[in-house]
């Protein structure tokens, strides 16, 4: 099955989510059968991650499209940790399963 293109990750260390985060992008991918390369980005200042639009860590980008953008009133680019809302409402620093997939559907769809 083809995939995505591109499959960036971005990530602050000092956040504790990234491991968990990036092994859930693994796990979703063999899921859907999807193969392509992941490129992990450390951004390590706040002036780079405003440079870039980092909007905190972990944050996932397919073929340049984060996975799950925030509402324009919510933006903020610095070095902090993500929260994502899930389907049923909560609050989670790391993105479902689900939105993680309809991602990976999506680009592989174009």
């Amino acid at each position: 099955m083809e995939g995505p293109k591109k499959i960036e990750f971005l990530f602050w260390e000092e956040c504790p989510s990234h491991h968990q985060c990036y092994d859930r992008l693994e796990e979703t991918m063999g899921e859907e059968g999807m193969e392509a390369e992941i490129v992990r980005t450390e951004i390590t200042t706040d002036e780079r991650a405003r440079e870039i639009g980092f909007l905190g860590s972990p944050t996932i980008l397919i073929d340049g499209r984060d996975i799950d953008p925030p509402p324009a009133e919510d933006v903020y680019y610095g070095l902090t940790c993500r929260t994502y809302r899930h389907e049923d409402g909560r609050i989670s620093p790391l993105p479902s399963k689900e939105t993680i997939r309809r991602a990976l559907l999506a680009a592989k769809d174009e």
